[in-house]
């Protein structure tokens, strides 16, 4: 499947529009057939996708856009417009859950246009489309839109091409993608939850949101290419899980704990995989710091972890195609808008309050050289405290987002220590396993490392937790 990082810009120009004199060629004038697939609800569109058939001379070609926080990320595949191929609709299974495929709009398109050219280098295409929405037999509608798409270019090459469009008459457009116009469709954007909202309107707000971060990067786990994307969904399963039992005096036991089981086998997939990916990441920054890139020994101490990450990314991957996943999908998606209450409304600032008094006693029992795991429950107990005030923060205002701010930091810290620990750990067992003279001496630099690590964040947390402790008090009394 061809993947390529989309970075554009779209905008509009009226009949008689030129083009500036950009330096380059012309692009060869095209003619091509899109069909867009989507469930009859729209789910695909609804989660910022698109899914389409490209003909174009004869041949085929299935294109599938996802979100990406620099661009849109295409795919391609070629096929026959029979079907979506089974290796695209896997990527957006989490999304559409059961529901069919269909197609929900036709778009004829010619494309005349420019690539712009540079030191020798092609920076972006510059295309005019016309655009034809068919349905019927007939023409339904008809538009056009002026595009900026950057190949080797980079954005102040696309800001400049864009200034120069917008002084020969070029003006903002329509920002929503072809399908949204052809079908008058708006783009789904959150709406911001008042502040005079009740505590458990606040909570399903930010419970829908976590709900729609799930869905968003789904499709980027399963792709893979972004360890972002699994960064992100696994944040978000954890946070879900965190604010429905920092919520549970106004929440029904039974129903919140229930979804909270749930969501712990799936946050312990993607962890499994996250983990590894952290670990493999930190290992090969510090191996470029050791100068160990080079060491055979080296790179077989990354390859058992390379090896375990393929593992645990098919048994995640495993999990994210069973249908109990799907279910709990559709679960959340329709009962965490109006989540199942006790009766007893709770200020969300008290809320919060009640989770530093526990991060307090917590912090307070470490005493001056507390043990590893005593330290990562500490971790667990900051983190706790830190989504009760990002329940509360639409309430409370600049004293919860300093106290967010402040935890994230101690948070940083002791995740740090953590991370060293396991990592020592890890490496040992490595070092038992290949038992190899020249692997237990790269395994050692590698642990000594790694017990610097740590040192410096038992050093770095006190100071961090003061702070945190004083933001606490401001916010919470």
């Amino acid at each position: 499947m061809r993947q390529t990082l989309e970075r554009e810009i779209k905008l509009r120009a009226e009949t008689g529009f030129a083009l500036p004199d950009f330096p380059g060629e012309p692009l060869r004038e095209r003619r091509f057939t899109s069909t867009y697939h989507d469930t009859r609800d729209m789910r695909l569109a609804a989660a910022g996708i698109t899914l389409r058939h490209r003909s174009e001379e004869g041949s085929g070609l299935w294109q599938l856009k996802l979100p990406h926080a620099k661009g849109r990320l295409e795919l391609e595949l070629v096929g026959n417009a029979k079907a979506p191929p089974p290796s695209m609709r896997d990527l957006i299974a989490g999304v559409i859950g059961r529901r069919a495929l269909l197609p929900v709009a036709t778009l004829e398109t010619r494309r005349r246009g420019l690539r712009v050219l540079g030191g020798g280098v092609q920076l972006a295409d510059v295309v005019m489309d016309e655009v034809t929405v068919a349905g019927d037999g007939a023409v339904l509608q008809r538009f056009e839109e002026l595009e900026v798409e950057l190949i080797d270019g980079d954005l102040e090459e696309l800001d400049r091409i864009q200034q120069a469009l917008r002084e020969a008459g070029a003006h903002d457009t329509d920002d929503r993608p072809k399908l949204f116009q052809a079908l008058g469709l708006e783009r789904t954007r959150p709406v911001p939850i008042a502040p005079e909202a009740t505590p458990l309107e606040h909570l399903a707000a930010m419970l829908v949101a976590q709900e729609r971060e799930i869905i968003t990067h789904d499709p980027g786990t399963r792709l893979g290419t972004d360890p972002e994307d699994l960064h992100q969904h696994r944040v978000a399963v954890r946070r879900l899980r965190a604010l429905l039992r920092a919520a549970e005096p106004m929440l029904d036991n039974e129903w919140a704990e229930a979804l909270r089981r749930e969501l712990g086998g799936v946050g312990r997939a993607l962890g499994a995989v996250r983990d590894l990916d952290v670990l493999l990441e930190h290992l090969e920054e510090v191996g470029e710091e050791l100068e160990l890139q080079d060491d055979e020994a080296f790179q077989r101490v990354i390859g058992v972890f390379e090896a375990r990450r393929a593992h645990a990314r098919a048994v995640m991957l495993d999990e994210l195609r069973k249908p109990a996943y799907a279910l709990l999908l559709d679960r959340l998606e329709r009962e965490l808008p109006d989540p199942h209450a006790s009766g007893e409304s709770v200020p969300l600032a008290e809320i919060a309050r009640d989770e530093h008094r526990a991060l307090v006693k917590t912090m307070r029992k470490l005493g001056d050289d507390p043990e590893d795991d005593v330290l990562h429950a500490a971790r667990i107990r900051v983190k706790h405290a830190r989504y009760a005030a990002e329940l509360a923060q639409p309430a409370v205002g600049r004293p919860a987002s300093r106290y967010i701010n402040g935890a994230k930091r101690l948070q940083d810290i002791l995740g740090d220590h953590q991370d060293a620990t396991v990592a020592r750990a890890e490496l040992k067992g490595v070092a038992k396993l290949l038992d190899d003279p020249e692997v237990s001496d790269v395994v050692k630099r590698l642990r000594k490392h790694e017990k610097q690590r740590k040192k410096d964040s038992r050093e770095a947390y006190p100071a961090a937790w003061e702070e945190l402790q004083a933001r606490g008090d401001a916010a919470w009394s």
